[in-house]
């Protein structure tokens, strides 16, 4: 079985991606409320679309009125075309703020931030879960895997919500006869990818698995025999206790795991350390920023 990858990687290796961050004045070309507060902005950034990797952010100016940035994670990115796109919610003063803006207009951001997934070819069976606002770097984690030819990748989306989904979900064509009946929701931009996703919620939703995310998860690697196991990894971004609760999934069947962390920020460049989490790591237990030193980690070193 191949083992989890490091608690943290080499030094140089770690801070590599520093480099990759700069400020970019980026035009605002569609903003689309989708409903339960959500909205997807669609911004023109074409240093940040160049250089963005699933997993990775912007830290973002919602209002000149406003000196705090928002750090938001990158759902989409297009770099040819030079465009990024983020999901995100209000949840206070500056993503209302945010919410209020139109198209043509400026927004000031630092990016792409972070380190972000780092998929194993020798296990191209990728188990993407992502919950809430933890949904878009499951995306783009998805479009990323549809061209890169270092593997026969197969993934497997399954996003959780206990409020509208950001999208209009639609029976999946692409039929999936290891989750339970009746449970073929579906995101119609990842079926249009030819990549199988399934909805969970507790609210009722029409065609969704009634519980947890992580739940639907479990029951479908119970179906896996022990060689299609071998070549699952798990990757998640979503609140803390889903991502404990993938932690403990991932460490009942032996699967290495990769999470995305969700923190507040004040500087998202390493500088005030305010988005600290304990870690472990080969010299025990340490201190870790979610900004630059994440946000994704191994779920055993946050959770062990």
């Amino acid at each position: 079985m191949t083992p989890d990858p490091p608690a943290t990687p080499d030094l140089p290796a770690q801070r590599a991606h520093r480099g990759t961050i700069q400020l970019e004045s980026a035009a605002i070309l569609a903003h689309q409320n989708c409903g339960a507060g959500q909205f997807v902005l669609r911004l023109a950034a074409p240093f940040t679309a160049a250089h963005a990797t699933p997993g990775s952010f912007v830290h973002l100016t919602c209002s000149e009125q406003l000196p705090m940035r928002r750090p938001l994670s990158i759902m989409r990115a297009h770099p040819q075309e030079g465009w990024i796109e983020l999901l995100y919610k209000v949840v206070g003063a500056g993503t209302a703020a945010l919410a209020t803006r139109r198209s043509g207009e400026q927004l000031n951001l630092l990016g792409p931030i972070g380190c972000g997934f780092s998929p194993n070819p020798q296990r191209p069976r990728v188990l993407a879960i992502g919950g809430g606002v933890g949904i878009p770097p499951m995306i783009f984690l998805a479009d990323r895997l549809r061209a890169d030819t270092r593997a026969r990748w197969q993934p497997l989306v399954l996003m959780g919500s206990e409020i509208p989904f950001p999208f209009p979900s639609r029976p999946s064509r692409i039929l999936l006869p290891d989750i339970p009946a009746g449970v073929i929701a579906a995101m119609p931009l990842l079926d249009d990818w030819a990549i199988p996703s399934r909805l969970a919620s507790g609210a009722g939703f029409a065609g969704c698995f009634d519980g947890f995310v992580t739940e639907l998860a479990a029951l479908w690697l119970a179906t896996l025999s022990a060689p299609e196991r071998s070549e699952v990894e798990i990757f998640a971004c979503g609140p803390t206790p889903m991502l404990a609760a993938v932690a403990r999934l991932a460490h009942q069947h032996g699967l290495p795991a990769q999470v995305s962390l969700e923190e507040y920020m004040a500087c998202a460049v390493g500088g005030c350390a305010g988005c600290a989490v304990e870690v472990t790591t080969s010299a025990g237990r340490t201190m870790k920023r979610v900004c630059v030193d994440g946000p994704v980690f191994s779920a055993a070193s946050v959770f062990p």
